[in-house]
């Protein structure tokens, strides 16, 4: 993109060019509709399935048919919570969230406590981590649906998903993660951690926008929200994005194979990031747990400074980069996420998301700490809430 560094994989990432030439024919010279009964549109729904496939192995899915085709994460969200809430209003109306879910779940939620259903949200610790024995006292008789992101898409922290769904089975209560943070970093196997609904999204492995999956685990029943001529085994109707699914099969299939040796390197360099930014910056902190973390988040506040401001001074220097997650960037409130971890709303305000991603090198990291601590310094200088002990720290280094 240009001469740009960009270290906002977590908002959005490019598709791999491996991925880009798999979906090319299936832009103009495979174009039927898989619902179709002709011999092209057999060779459409050919192609859907072993994408859907691919999908299936990526997760470790016992059965291909538990994929469902999306067109977006926030769809897969929507299908997961409201058509199981929906499907199991009988049984109960209480779902469990956490304190930090991503801003779909918690308007979903929202939505739903409208149409009578009953929201608990699990509080967390410092780290952003949910609080076991929390979720423990909150589950009733009339408790549905449990619904945790694996991980953070801001923060990085990682939860107890195993312990989670072990709870949730042991309840008999349905299990939703949503997986999107994590996906390119951190292996999925829906047998080793048996949830029953799982959202996956394309563009989150490199592969198009516009396309995304839901893992329903056999068995499992949810209303559809979509209504039409009952595609997807009348989970989700619409004409098949084909050509977006093709992409999202190869890139899971990529995925697949790659992902353990490129979170291991994305780890490298998020840790040297880490160590560098707190031991050059003062008043500088990681926020999110210091370990248990995505392999390629590091998420900082600085004190005295306004994120906003940070990022149009990175921007200047042609660095792309976030203050929290770009589905809620719009909004002039601090992170919930953040406020849910004890920070204050003027901590909150002076953050910095990095994320890295398949094609973040070292020398954008080096590039990104010569920029970054001159930035900070500049808008320090400015700022009315610098202390004068700093100003005079900064003013001894200038002379």
């Amino acid at each position: 993109m240009m001469d740009e560094i960009y270290l906002d994989y977590q908002a959005a990432k490019p598709i791999d060019r491996r991925v880009l030439d798999e979906m090319i024919p299936y832009f103009s010279d495979i174009y039927s509709n898989p619902a179709s009964l002709h011999r092209s549109g057999d060779i459409a729904t050919k192609k859907l399935e072993e994408s859907r496939e691919k999908i299936a192995q990526f997760i470790n899915a016992p059965d291909d048919s538990s994929i469902i085709f999306t067109s977006s994460a926030t769809e897969s969200n929507n299908l997961a919570i409201i058509g199981a809430a929906q499907r199991y209003k009988k049984k109960g109306n209480h779902i469990i969230i956490s304190e930090i879910e991503h801003i779909s779940i918690f308007n979903i939620c929202k939505y739903l406590e409208r149409n009578g259903f009953e929201i608990s949200k699990i509080p967390v610790d410092q780290y952003g981590i949910i609080k076991i024995d929390k979720l423990k006292r909150l589950i009733k008789e009339n408790t549905i649906i449990i619904s945790i992101a694996t991980a953070s898409n801001e923060i990085g922290s990682i939860q107890p998903i195993k312990e989670i769904s072990k709870i949730a089975q042991e309840k008999k209560i349905l299990f939703h993660t949503d997986a999107i943070a994590n996906e390119s970093v951190i292996p999925i196997d829906v047998q080793d951690i048996p949830v029953d609904l799982l959202s996956l999204s394309s563009n989150d492995i490199y592969g198009p926008k516009g396309v995304a999956a839901l893992y329903i685990k056999k068995g499992i029943r949810v209303n559809p929200i979509i209504l039409g001529g009952g595609q997807e085994k009348g989970f989700r109707s619409g004409s098949h994005n084909l050509h977006g699914i093709v992409g999202f099969g190869k890139a899971a299939e990529i995925m697949k194979k790659e992902i353990e040796s490129e979170a291991k390197r994305l780890e490298i360099l998020r840790d040297k990031l880490i160590k560098e930014v707190i031991n050059s910056i003062p008043n500088s902190y990681l926020n999110g747990h210091p370990t248990n973390r995505l392999p390629n988040n590091a998420h900082f506040r600085f004190d005295f400074i306004e994120g906003e401001s940070l990022i149009l001074g990175l921007k200047d220097q042609d660095i792309a980069a976030a203050t929290g997650s770009a589905c809620s960037s719009k909004t002039l409130e601090p992170s919930h996420t953040l406020i849910s971890c004890g920070l204050l709303h003027e901590e909150a305000h002076g953050s910095l998301l990095i994320s890295l991603g398949r094609y973040s090198t070292e020398e954008d990291i080096n590039k990104f700490l010569e920029i970054l601590p001159k930035i900070i310094k500049r808008l320090r200088l400015l700022s009315p809430l610098t202390p004068p002990e700093l100003l005079k720290q900064y003013n001894e280094v200038n002379n």
